[in-house]
């Protein structure tokens, strides 16, 4: 049995991201999070509901300020109390996921997507996407990048301007590029 394009992006294998179903699902999330973005910031459940649509689950309380940017939307997963602060980026071609209470500062990104090293591959278009996530209680401070296939443990501090290529342990803070731990909690 052959595989889709869609399932060996989320297994992690060389994908083309020029496949109609995958070109028409960053389409539809592109649809959903521009409504989002061109509603009032009192417009909870307007909001809400197009979360449901975009999201693939989320628990009770979310808060993502305008504007927000994804990919795909169905493959970002948070638990209870996420909030995401303006012009926040997610490449969610491999899931990312939240634990509870994460807050992203302005201008975080996330890259789930990467592409090969080599140069004659890379420029044949085929790319590949490994997983994100974030544990509980977790704080990533302004303008952050988080790299393809990084896990952030719970209670962990990311300072502003970071760029996490490596995996962080839970309660510590890491600040740096590359990202480093400098303090332990």
């Amino acid at each position: 049995m052959t595989k889709t394009e869609l399932q060996k992006m989320i297994a992690g294998e060389l994908y083309d991201a020029g496949d109609p179903e995958l070109v028409s699902g960053r389409s539809k999330a592109r649809a959903l999070f521009t409504q989002y973005n061109a509603l009032s910031y009192d417009d909870k459940d307007a909001k809400k509901a197009i979360l449901r649509q975009l999201l693939g689950g989320f628990e009770n309380n979310i808060d993502i300020q305008s504007p927000f940017y994804c990919d795909y939307g169905f493959n970002i997963f948070a638990g209870d109390n996420l909030f995401l602060n303006f012009n926040c980026i997610i490449l969610d071609c491999a899931p990312v996921t939240f634990g509870n209470n994460v807050f992203l500062a302005p201008n975080v990104q996330l890259y789930t997507a990467y592409h090969p090293i080599i140069a004659a591959e890379r420029i044949k278009g085929p790319e590949y996407a490994a997983p994100i996530t974030i544990g509980n209680n977790v704080w990533l401070g302004g303008g952050v990048i988080v790299c393809p296939g990084v896990t952030i443990g719970d209670n962990t501090t990311i300072g502003a301007g970071s760029v996490v290529t490596k995996d962080i342990p839970a309660n510590v803070v890491a600040v740096g590029n590359p990202c480093q731990v400098i303090k332990k909690l």
